[in-house]
């Protein structure tokens, strides 16, 4: 019966979490501001920094941050998205996948079988970890075999790599710790209830609790409990910028930034209703949710672009050069 309550829950967190993203169009309209333009708002057309040293990008002339450059066919509904250093993966809820994407040019490598409902995919240096509703699976990078499956406990969640173990949040209220090599579980630490996403600042861990609207942070090396912080509602995506974290909060449609160091909030910034995945580009972070992609710049939170797209958006993930993010209703990967 247990058993059963704790499947239960773990269902609810994704759901709830699926619903904070889908949220109706006529709320997202009432909050965003006015368009400039059909289809995004620039304010005002920002140069991209990166650009200057960004070859692909300097071939394309793109000096601005603006506008998708083109879409890619993946499985059913695409969610979690990881970059391997040359390839785009992504967890396609709807099809029981992973699909591999050559970076470049977008060209599928790969589809492969990664459990029941898969949504959160991770790379460890050599391999692809993909959560699913029960499990935890590992692939070869390389070519896609199956290495592995990992039952770690109820729910698991969007997954961090911290050089040599993977960590786990799960829906009961805990995090455990994979040695990446093998599997192994090195340990089960406490953290908040309803635990789904984790990002890794080089030497602590930290994870959102949807269930609790707050995050914890733990010392990688032991899992000690560092801290627990309170942010926005429903907190889900999480992201560091080398100095902060910064995390998605669907249920209030903010993003708060706090400091790494002791976890002190640094600023609340608003973004249209259902806030969901967030990557940082070295100069921005890129928000996801609803049908938007929303661009902070990561010094003062200010909004750079508002971009609006044609299908609610998952996860998303930056390559080094282009920022990805999924379309979870059109099936496909949008680059920018």
């Amino acid at each position: 019966m247990k058993q059963r309550c704790l499947i239960g829950v773990s269902l609810i967190v994704v759901v709830l979490a699926m619903a904070n993203l889908f949220a109706g169009q006529a709320q997202k309209a009432a909050s965003q501001p006015a368009q400039s333009g059909p289809g995004s708002q620039i304010l005002p057309p920002i140069l991209d920094a990166g650009a200057r040293l960004n070859p692909l990008k300097i071939a394309l002339l793109k000096w601005y941050l603006a506008g998708a450059t083109t879409s890619f066919p993946v499985g059913n509904e695409p969610i979690g998205l990881a970059f391997d250093g040359a390839n785009i993966w992504s967890a396609n809820y709807g099809a029981n996948t992973v699909t591999k994407v050559r970076a470049n040019d977008g060209q599928v490598l790969g589809t492969f079988n990664a459990g029941y409902q898969p949504f959160g995919v991770t790379f460890d240096g050599a391999n692809i970890w993909v959560s699913d509703a029960a499990a935890i699976t590992k692939l070869r990078a390389s070519d896609g075999a199956t290495l592995g499956t990992f039952v770690v406990g109820q729910g698991p969640g969007w997954m961090a790599f911290d050089g040599a173990d993977i960590w786990v949040p799960t829906v009961n209220s805990t995090v455990v710790k994979l040695r990446a090599s093998d599997g192994k579980v090195l340990g089960s630490f406490p953290v908040g209830f309803g635990a789904i996403a984790a990002a890794f600042d080089g030497s602590n861990v930290w994870v959102t609790n949807n269930g609790t609207n707050t995050v914890t942070k733990l010392r990688a090396s032991d899992g000690a409990v560092l801290g627990t912080f309170t942010v926005g509602r429903a907190p889900l995506g999480i992201a560091f910028d080398g100095a902060d974290m910064w995390v998605a909060n669907p249920a209030d449609g903010t993003v708060t930034e706090l400091r790494a160091s002791d976890g002190a909030v640094l600023g609340t910034f608003s973004t249209p209703p259902g806030p969901y995945g967030i990557a940082f580009d070295g100069k921005y972070l890129w928000v996801s949710g609803n049908n938007f992609i929303y661009v902070l710049r990561a010094s003062d939170g200010a909004v750079v672009i508002s971009d609006d797209l044609s299908m609610q958006t998952g996860g998303v993930a930056f390559d080094g050069a282009y920022v990805w993010v999924a379309e979870y209703n059109a099936n496909g990967l949008v680059k920018f």
